[in-house]
């Protein structure tokens, strides 16, 4: 009978232990499910892209896979979310049953030194804890209520096909114009080369004055050619040429 009485008692004790450490674990498998789940999503919305322009079903059937998989991380997010609400409340209520037993342990001090000194056993130890926390938190908001719907919506794929065809197209009509630009600044580089290539000369100069004149001209020549240059080379450091 005795031992019966202890191992209950000891049962009593380590039921909050295990209830704390099978809320961890169980937080923890929640927790690699969602990364999966995260890693799935974005496997689909590589797929979508890769295949937009080559095979409208394929890229259709990844998005609607996607939105599956958006679904259920919501729903492993919610149940995280409830679990760690309650573990947080059952751990809060673990140390006020251990700040409860120090406080209990004082009380029996404080009665050997002042006798009947009770305070209506400190107004009926905090009104049960304040009624077991409002029965913790009305057992976490009723565990955290909604449960999503797994309704895909057709015309919300349709947007987002149509979203990811325009986005395909403006990368290519980007590329195209920075490459007509490149283009003609090369075109404009060599017209400018072949414009500006000094004549023979038919006779001499008469003077150094003449001679200092057509190397300044030169110097400026050369400096719009390098300017062409200079952008045709920040274009392409731009466009990773």
């Amino acid at each position: 009978m005795w031992n019966y009485l202890f191992g209950a008692q000891k049962q009593k004790k380590e039921l909050p232990k295990k209830a704390i450490v099978d809320l961890r674990e169980h937080i923890s498998t929640l927790n690699k499910k969602s990364n999966y789940l995260e890693s799935q999503i974005n496997d689909q919305q590589i797929i979508a892209k890769k295949n937009i322009s080559i095979n409208k079903n394929l890229s259709k059937l990844a998005l609607k896979k996607k939105k599956k998989f958006e679904s259920d991380l919501l729903k492993i997010n919610n149940q995280i979310e409830s679990l760690e609400s309650q573990l947080m409340a059952i751990e809060s209520a673990n140390l006020n049953l251990e700040t409860m037993k120090a406080m209990k342990q004082g009380s029996k001090a404080i009665k050997q030194i002042h006798s009947d000194f009770d305070i209506d056993k400190v107004d009926e130890t905090m009104d049960q804890i304040r009624e077991q926390v409002e029965a913790s938190e009305e057992i976490s908001d009723a565990i955290s209520r909604p449960l999503g719907n797994d309704y895909i919506d057709d015309d919300e794929l349709d947007e987002e096909l149509a979203a990811l065809q325009e986005e395909e197209i403006e990368s290519n009509l980007s590329n195209t114009k920075n490459t007509n630009k490149i283009n003609q600044i090369q075109n404009s580089s060599s017209k400018s080369t072949i414009n500006k290539m000094p004549n023979a000369p038919t006779k001499k100069l008469n003077s150094n004055k003449n001679k200092n004149e057509s190397e300044n001209e030169n110097e400026i020549e050369n400096d719009e050619e390098d300017e062409d240059e200079r952008a045709l080379r920040e274009l392409q450091a731009e466009m990773g040429m």
